[in-house]
């Protein structure tokens, strides 16, 4: 028996097209108490992960004090408020765990031109 038949997803108008290594906004609902507020983390993705009923990604920043945070976001989570991609950049890896060991200008990705263009041109 396969799970996508048992809970039906649909898909998150919210999250675009994402890949490894692009740089993006995450605008995430936070409950706080009885308040509820909006919260933007924004990073890289260093993994994305298919299962069989949901997608998940992690992003990574660098945070206070040079320390590296990251943070698993459900791709059909309704916590999500908004999802934008600042830049894409050229990987050779679909997981990029190797930027946790990297600090400063060696962990910098090369961005990819064609997006690039095209932003410029909206």
């Amino acid at each position: 028996m396969d799970v996508r038949h048992l809970v039906p997803l649909e898909d998150n108008p919210n999250v675009p097209l994402l890949t490894p290594g692009d740089t993006v906004r995450v605008s995430a609902k936070v409950v706080e108490g009885t308040r509820e507020r909006i919260q933007v983390f924004e990073g890289v993705i260093i993994r994305i992960k298919h299962t069989a009923g949901d997608t998940n990604f992690t992003v990574r920043r660098i945070g206070a004090h040079g320390v590296g945070v990251e943070r698993t976001f459900f791709t059909h989570s309704p916590r999500i408020d908004k999802v934008e991609v600042v830049r894409r950049a050229v990987v050779a890896r679909a997981k990029l765990y190797y930027l946790r060991g990297l600090t400063g200008k060696a962990a910098r990705l090369r961005e990819r031109m064609e997006y690039r263009s095209k932003a410029k041109a909206q």
